[in-house]
């Protein structure tokens, strides 16, 4: 016989549960029709199951020390969707505790309306016509782009992917190509439906028709063939990183603007989402998202050293093992990465302490910086030993870290976790550039050791995303301010 607390704990879950499934359509009608994206303390519930709203809102626990309830959230939702919005994102996690704070003094449909007033203006879209998008390359980073840009299409009226370019791999090319975006060993199945089109050469993911196109000279690609026209393309192959090389692209017509995910070389300007935007200007046609290291550990140092000064540093990188290593020992051309990568810790070189200086010259000369390659696929782990210009504590700096990621400029980028128990494959999939570890972080004076996380194919490709979306002018306000 069930006691009284069994019964308890079940008919509260039921209850909840139901309340989460009924969110789902208000979620996803928001979405669609006026292209408003409705998060939880920055965790987008766009496209998510009832357990993962629930586990949305058991997050919030990190940052109000109790567990926020669909109960609360779900009123606070069914007044959002009885407004005309414009496109936005709206956090209904930090309105619903805005609420809460304002003790009755407004009925909940006032409040929302007063909150969300400046874009309480009827839907328009946010471009006058969807942005081209074309991936050149279709390796690990440009399937889980994909990924992204198809998850992000909406109603049709933002970005919208139009073709990636490859080298013509076999007869069933096309079949292939369809299959390694449908299935990933590392992040899960494609959310949605996948089929190919052999008479026009292209893959139909969730409604989108992406040609694949064949090409070994990025000179040569018939864009207009595709009806492709000032597109942004993302260079994902790292073959060329210069800027006589990435101008290739734009000779063949239809590309208006190049970004490569690899360190771009010579004048080519270096972006770290977030960090130096300013340098994403209509006046440049070529850009770099610079590394996935260096997309991680940017913004944390910017952090630290806006509060406390960083006079100098060290950043050691565990990184998991990339495709330019052998899976079994053979010739390499660099030092070490010819031995098996899923055997061996391997010593190898960064330059992401160097490329800290591109971003923030404030840190010019003051990092140094080495890695490891580990025998994990994904995930990796920056440690910054850092010598401050002020004293300071764990707690100090873990609260202002914690305060960093959820207000602010930098909230977009770094996420936090105090749980003394997360290892790498819990940040399989995280969209932030990395995830600040409290419980590791060590503090002796103005001496500190500071543990980030960062999902280096998916944390990196939401970062290349937001240039993108940058780019386009597709950058949504976020309510309440």
């Amino acid at each position: 016989m069930l006691t009284e607390k069994q019964v308890r704990y079940f008919s509260d879950w039921k209850e909840r549960e139901a309340i989460a499934e009924q969110m789902l359509p208000i979620i996803g009608r928001l979405y669609r029709d006026n292209d408003v994206v409705i998060t939880i303390y920055d965790r987008k519930l766009v496209h998510q199951s009832t357990i993962d709203i629930l586990r949305a809102h058991r997050f919030a626990r990190q940052i109000l020390e109790n567990e926020l309830s669909v109960r609360d959230t779900m009123p606070v939702l069914q007044a959002v969707a009885k407004l005309d919005l414009a496109p936005a994102r709206i956090d209904i996690g930090k309105l619903t505790v805005r609420y809460q704070a304002q003790a009755g003094n407004l009925d909940i449909d006032e409040f929302v309306r007063q909150e969300l007033k400046e874009i309480n203006t009827g839907h328009k879209p946010i471009l006058s016509e969807p942005r081209d998008v074309v991936l050149y390359g279709f390796g690990r980073i440009g399937r889980l782009l994909a990924r992204i840009l198809i998850d992000q299409t909406g109603g049709g009226n933002k970005l919208r992917l139009r073709a990636v370019v490859v080298r013509k791999g076999s007869e069933d090319d096309l079949v292939k190509r369809a299959s390694l975006l449908r299935r990933d060993s590392v992040h899960g199945p494609f959310m949605g439906t996948i089929k190919v089109d052999p008479e026009e050469n292209a893959i139909i993911a969730n409604g989108n028709l992406i040609h694949v196109i064949y090409s070994n000279d990025p000179a040569e690609v018939d864009y207009a063939r595709y009806g492709i026209s000032n597109a942004i393309l993302i260079d994902n192959t790292g073959k060329w990183r210069d800027r006589e090389g990435l101008s290739q692209h734009l000779k063949s017509g239809g590309i208006d603007k190049v970004i490569l995910t690899a360190p771009g070389k010579g004048d080519v300007p270096n972006i770290v989402y977030g960090i130096n935007n300013n340098l994403l200007n209509d006046d440049e046609r070529i850009f770099s998202a610079a590394s996935c290291t260096t997309n991680a550990i940017v913004p944390v140092l910017k952090a630290v050293n806006d509060r406390f000064g960083i006079v100098n540093g060290h950043v050691e990188t565990c990184h998991s093992y990339t495709n330019d290593q052998n899976l079994i020992d053979n010739y390499h051309k660099k030092s070490r990465r010819g031995r098996g990568a899923p055997l061996n810790m391997v010593i190898t070189e960064t330059g992401a302490a160097k490329a800290v200086a591109k971003a923030l010259p404030e840190l010019t000369g003051k990092l140094t910086g080495n890695a490891i390659r580990v025998p994990t696929p994904n995930v990796s782990l920056a440690i910054l030993s850092l010598n401050l210009e002020k004293e300071t504590s764990v707690e100090e700096i873990n609260s202002y870290l914690r305060e960093v990621s959820l207000e602010g400029p930098l909230h977009e980028l770094i996420d936090y976790t105090n749980s003394p128990d997360v290892v790498s494959t819990d940040f399989v999939g995280s969209g932030y550039a990395c995830v600040v570890d409290s419980c590791a972080t060590i503090v002796q004076g103005n001496r500190c050791n500071l543990y980030v996380w960062y999902d280096n194919e998916n944390g990196y490709s939401c970062q290349v995303v937001k240039m993108v979306d940058y780019l386009a002018g597709l950058k949504l306000p976020v309510l309440p301010a």
